[in-house]
């Protein structure tokens, strides 16, 4: 039973993993950016850099805490987009430890 059980979850995984969209937000307005993470609540953003000529930068962008796994926060980002250099989007990421515990302790 337990195999089968970790079977469907390692199936789902993958599904959700292929399935997500990828985009190029240099060929987006910044809104239309917004508005297909909005839509889809996780898609691939991937671009060319710009310090680096030729270096290829992508993230997975998301609506909402609910789209980030256990253990990482939602946090503000910027990506290039057709009609601004900072689009403001966000991403998931594993909060920086004494950071957050500073936070932490100042919040409770």
């Amino acid at each position: 039973m337990k195999t089968i059980l970790l079977a469907a979850c390692l199936t789902l995984v993958a599904a959700q993993a292929q399935a997500i969209s990828r985009y190029d937000p240099t060929r987006m307005s910044c809104g239309k950016v917004q508005s297909t993470i909005a839509r889809q609540g996780a898609v691939i953003l991937r671009y060319q850099s710009t310090r680096v000529p030729g270096l290829p930068l992508y993230d997975r962008y998301v609506l909402s805490q609910q789209f980030c796994t256990m253990g990482e926060v939602r946090t503000r980002a910027y990506v290039p987009s057709a009609d601004t250099k900072s689009c403001p989007v966000y991403i998931c990421k594993r909060p920086d430890n004494e950071r957050f515990r500073h936070r932490f302790i100042r919040r409770h």
